[in-house]
């Protein structure tokens, strides 16, 4: 037996809190990280980059007319001992929290400091196993086909995907009391559809969620009612903000309708509860059974005849329409402007069902999927079959009216396509003769611009003409008086190392004279120090006795230079102090 694994999404509000324990997935090992962008990867390619405008946008078109509604979920598990448990764990915290309120109203005396306190005391009261969040519940269907025989990897998760409301809590305890002991929780999730609520059943392991299967799946609820329990494995269960793109396209899955009347249009492995217009609920075989086309229970008609209000969303078209079952939207067909179709390709909401023959088309499949359809004679749903030869001329005519409706239409569309081509050639050509004519005639003024701007410019070009003949001489008078400095600063250059050269030779010449003159001057002191010496030697003699001055006559006199000599001997030349110091040294008679 084949079965195929679920994904169900709980899309929240902002504000709504998020539900505890909820959040679920059949792949071991797998990082909390990874997980978020295998689900939101489409998401976020689709968000990234977009302003909140158009992320909101965005987000509107794929939650369609789909509206949150409030969603009571009670979790049971086996050791709170079911619904009696539960009740009584209820009424004892709603107990416990009056009681509190109760004692510390009558604690509180008139003259107690009581404006310390808040005008407003929070307290909990009643069952903390039910959680009311506000969103939509996602069903989607992963691609791969798994059975009960092979052992793969499948899900420790079951989901019942309808339950009948006459069904209570208690009952369904008393349904899971064989498996209690291999169950960890049981999660019951009750939204705004009426008669019916949907059950989420986690094992400890795939084993026993295979034993519920083979042993539950299919089975009545109870001998009275004809409800069957209708499962599915569960691969993920997850929690995600509205806000962060939860009604987007799911990687590898597709989404199926919430709707048991949709499932069981097109969905072979669901057979549940059918619901009417009116909101009355009956099994399908019952429902086959009634030859009328009223509800049984207050006859409202289940068969009306197309309204004015059903048209495309986007051009208005009443012919040809189909409904999207997963968000609602209407669009017309491929054979009129395909406004159904794109909402497919925009969106990947798969299935779309025919309002005027209830039959439902699977975009992804490319075919009918639909099992239960209106009756040709008194518009009842009924099973879809067809044999022998009629069935095979109802394919032919089909196939000859839906050929002749294609050749038509699409006859149709061509010549709508040229039409418009043609009104929006009229259109272009138009508007390109005025941009002409208003090019034409700003070309006009330009040139008109130009020619004024051009006997401007000839002027300022004499001018400038003018200027520039008298800035011409102007250079070459400069550039003459330049060479001339030139040539008169190479003159005085050669005229300065000339000089420097006389210069040089004249202070080598003084400085020659000047030696010269130093040792003349050195001899000449020398004689007149002798002379002034043999003088004032002469006088003395004469003044002495004759007995002295022949005693002095035959003597001979050395004397040294004087410190005055030597300095003046050392400036001179080696041959001029010689002189002196032989002078010196005469014999005086």
């Amino acid at each position: 037996m084949s079965v195929s694994l679920v994904v169900i999404r709980l899309e929240i509000a902002d504000q709504s809190p998020f539900p505890q324990g909820f959040q679920y997935s059949a792949v071991e090992g797998m990082a909390e990280e990874e997980l978020r962008d295998k689900t939101l990867g489409l998401a976020k390619h689709a968000l990234s980059g977009k302003s909140e405008l158009e992320r909101a946008a965005i987000l509107h078109q794929h939650m369609g007319s789909r509206a949150m509604g409030d969603m009571v979920i009670e979790t049971y598990e086996p050791s709170s001992g079911g619904e009696e448990g539960s009740s009584a764990l209820q009424d004892a915290r709603t107990e416990t929290s009056v009681s509190q309120e109760t004692s510390a109203t009558s604690q509180t005396a008139p003259d107690s400091p009581s404006k310390q306190l808040p005008d407003q005391i929070s307290f909990f009261s009643g069952n903390p196993s039910v959680e009311i969040v506000h969103g939509i519940m996602h069903l989607y269907k992963t691609n791969k086909m798994t059975s009960l025989t092979e052992d793969v990897r499948r899900s420790a998760m079951v989901c019942i995907l309808t339950v009948p409301a006459t069904m209570t809590s208690h009952d369904l305890m008393k349904l899971m009391a064989p498996f209690n002991d291999v169950m960890e929780h049981m999660k019951i999730i009750r939204d705004s559809t009426p008669n019916q609520y949907m059950v989420l059943i986690k094992f400890s392991s795939q084993a026993d969620a295979d034993s519920f299967y083979t042993a539950c799946n299919g089975r009545q609820f109870n001998s009275i009612e004809e409800a069957v329990c209708q499962l599915v494995y569960v691969e993920r269960a997850e929690v995600i903000k509205s806000e962060d793109g939860a009604s987007l396209p799911v990687m590898e899955l597709t989404e199926l309708p919430k709707c048991t009347v949709c499932l069981e249009r097109m969905d072979e492995s669901v057979n549940g509860i059918l619901t009417t217009l009116c909101n009355h609920s009956f099994h399908s075989q019952c429902l086959q059974r009634w030859e009328d086309a009223s509800c049984p229970v207050c006859r409202y008609c289940q068969t009306p005849e197309p309204v004015e209000e059903n048209k495309c969303f986007e051009c208005g078209v009443q012919e040809n329409l189909w409904i999207c079952l997963i968000c609602g939207h209407i669009g017309c067909g491929r054979y009129v402007s395909r406004h159904a179709y794109k909402h497919f390709e925009e969106t990947q909401h798969t299935y779309a069902m025919q309002l005027t023959n209830h039959r439902v088309w699977d975009y992804a499949g490319d075919n009918y999927v639909h099992r239960l359809v209106a009756s040709k004679t008194d518009g009842k749903m009924v099973q879809f079959e067809c044999e022998g030869d009629t069935c095979q001329d109802e394919k032919i005519d089909a196939l000859q009216l839906e050929y002749s409706y294609l050749l038509t239409s699409q006859l149709e569309s061509q010549r709508i396509y040229w039409e418009n081509k043609i009104v929006h050639l009229e259109k272009e050509t138009a508007e390109e003769i005025s941009n002409m004519k208003a090019k034409f005639k700003e070309t006009l003024e330009r040139c008109d611009n130009l020619e004024q701007r051009l006997g401007e410019i000839s002027k300022e070009k004499q001018s400038l003409e003018k200027k520039c003949t008298q800035l011409n001489s102007r250079v070459l008078k400069l550039s003459q008086e330049l060479k001339e400095e030139q040539e008169m600063n190479r003159c005085l250059r050669a005229n300065q190392a000339q000089l420097q050269a006389q210069l040089a030779e004249e202070e080598r010449k003084g400085k020659e004279s000047g030696e010269r003159k130093d040792v003349v001057i050195t001899e000449l002191q020398e004689q007149l120090r002798d002379v002034m010496f043999y003088l004032e030697t002469q006088q003395k003699i004469e003044q002495l006795s004759s007995e002295a001055r022949s005693e002095i006559q035959e003597g001979h006199i050395n004397i040294p230079a004087s410190q005055t000599d030597g300095a003046l001997g050392s400036e001179g030349a080696g041959p001029s102090s010689g002189r002196g110091r032989r002078g010196r040294g005469r014999k005086r008679k």
